[in-house]
């Protein structure tokens, strides 16, 4: 006997994209106030950071602050330390003066979403520099005493991901100066876009 059932109901795309539609503006919504708050929090991480850096103790000590994960080191990463422990011995006040005001413009434009691409950039190199300096590469590795390969390098990824992101974009100062940038918008959380040259 066979028995004559009907199909199930096929939704409509029109009924998903309408459900799509009323669902994402909650999703984009709890997704840029996310990406905009660690942002922010990440900014204050760099202000107090910034704050260390203002010290006294911190800037009459920097060169041994840069040289001191030196012992215990490869030949060639104790060579590389050692050409920047003698660069800032130069004036040591100059390059504290001048690592503590670049943290304190990294922990403002974080915290207000402004030249992001720019700020995200600087910050990648500063701390690929102080990863490769000051924290010696995370190394000297060693079986049984290392336990991590340092914070820097940790740094560096968290701003690559806001890059990636276009974290200035969201509840930022970014959102209304890249356009008004023009060409240069890529500073802020523009793209970089290649015109076409038409043969």
């Amino acid at each position: 006997m066979k028995l004559h059932t009907a199909p199930p109901p096929i939704q409509s795309e029109r009924s998903f994209r309408g459900r799509m539609r009323r669902t994402w503006p909650t999703i984009k919504t709890w997704r840029t106030k996310g990406i905009a708050t660690l942002r922010i929090i990440f900014g204050l991480v760099w202000a107090i950071n910034a704050w260390f850096k203002w010290h006294p103790t911190f800037q009459s000590k920097i060169v041994d602050t840069v040289t001191g994960a030196k012992g215990g080191q490869p030949q060639v990463v104790q060579a590389w330390i050692a050409l920047w422990g003698h660069i800032v011995s130069t004036n040591p006040l100059l390059f504290a003066r001048l690592l503590a005001t670049t943290e304190t413009a990294l922990a403002v434009f974080l915290i207000l979403g402004l030249l992001s691409n720019l700020t995200y950039v600087v910050g990648i190199i500063l701390t690929l520099g102080i990863w490769s300096t000051a924290e010696g590469f995370g190394g000297p590795y060693k079986p049984g005493e290392s336990s991590d390969i340092g914070t820097a390098i940790i740094y560096a990824i968290v701003f690559g991901v806001l890059l990636f992101v276009s974290a200035g974009r969201y509840y930022g100062l970014d959102q209304w100066l890249t356009p008004r940038l023009g060409r240069l918008g890529f500073l802020a959380s523009g793209t970089l876009r290649r015109r076409r040259r038409e043969a």
